[in-house]
């Protein structure tokens, strides 16, 4: 049914005396006492995520990574990057990590050429950008989008760029096993390119990171989050802008914030993958979430065994009240 229908439908069940009970069903087959059930079924007030251009509350914005829009000439494996390094040593100023949601999460290497600092001469003297910098060209003005002929004027450049000069930002795969109970949240520096496989928050902090990063954000994403199959699609406008975020920032959480990432850093050989598999993940990094999570709960003013339908309840009230 869609979402009206949903909203529009008896949520009562009619019992022997004659009496209104309401309930709803967990996935293990249990069911909980609920005063209102609304579209989202949650125990919580009748509200509708739509899309949010901008954050409800005081944080960041969230872009996509910057989009290529090359075909694949500005993008190198491993391999071809060895390979041109070897035939034009000079070229190592322009070649740069890159990562889409599978290299961040998978541990996979691949690179780019980032040519925002080259120069004309720099392309021209260059066999191997010449060559793929007229690749791109060629396949924008091939492009049936009026666009992307457009930006075949600046071919050594992707397409759309949002990535900040200097410092730090948020990583946010946009797509994530639904096996996880954390989406893999991370920090890079500037020097990490990346593409619009995933999102980024320039200007992020540690705080921003632990409550991303909680139980709570997750519970609030994994009920109004997309899917892809089965896994989890984040999204800024969806997800990230309609969260309501807790209305103080504690000294606690970039505590919190850098055990997660120091827990993570004991596993230098392993892969996001790895290290959030719920077989595998480790020890430190569990304690370290569920210190965190403790942390974000409180500030919520919910209890450490908060499950995620009381958590999901509080979230959609607070939803309720910034929107109304």
């Amino acid at each position: 049914a869609s979402a009206g229908e949903a909203a529009r439908a008896p949520s009562t069940q009619r019992t022997g005396r004659g009496q209104d009970s309401k309930r709803i069903f967990l996935p293990d087959g249990t069911a909980i006492p609920a005063d209102h059930i609304n579209a989202y079924l949650m125990d919580a007030p009748d509200v509708f995520i739509d899309s949010r251009n901008k954050p409800l509350c005081d944080v960041p914005p969230m872009v996509y990574g910057n989009k290529p829009t090359d075909g694949g000439h500005l993008f190198l494996t491993a391999e071809e990057r060895d390979d041109v390094l070897r035939r034009e040593p000079d070229l190592a100023r322009f070649v740069r990590p890159v990562l889409g949601a599978q290299e961040y999460i998978n541990r996979q290497p691949r690179y780019c050429l980032w040519l925002t600092e080259a120069t004309p001469a720099d392309i021209r003297r260059s066999p191997i950008l010449h060559r793929r910098v007229q690749a791109v060209r060629d396949y924008r003005l091939a492009s049936p989008k009026a666009a992307t002929r457009q930006s075949a004027e600046t071919p050594h450049l992707f397409q759309e760029i949002r990535h900040p000069k200097e410092g730090s930002y948020i990583i946010v795969p946009s797509v994530s096993s639904e096996l996880r109970q954390y989406v893999p949240i991370g920090f890079m520096d500037a020097g990490t390119i990346v593409n619009n496989a995933v999102l980024i928050i320039p200007s992020a902090t540690l705080s921003h990171f632990a409550v991303l990063t909680s139980s709570v954000h997750m519970a609030w994403m994994r009920a109004v989050c997309g899917r892809l199959k089965s896994d989890y699609r984040y999204s800024a406008s969806v997800v990230y802008n309609n969260f309501p975020w807790p209305g103080e920032m504690s000294d606690a959480l970039e505590r919190c914030a850098q055990n997660i990432l120091d827990a993570r850093a004991l596993y230098p050989d392993s892969s996001l993958a790895d290290l959030y598999d719920p077989l595998t993940m480790p020890a430190e990094l569990r304690k370290a979430h569920r210190d965190n999570d403790r942390e974000v709960l409180r500030l919520y003013g919910l209890k450490d065994n908060a499950t995620d339908e009381q958590i999901v309840a509080k979230l959609f009230t607070m939803y309720a009240a910034l929107t109304a």
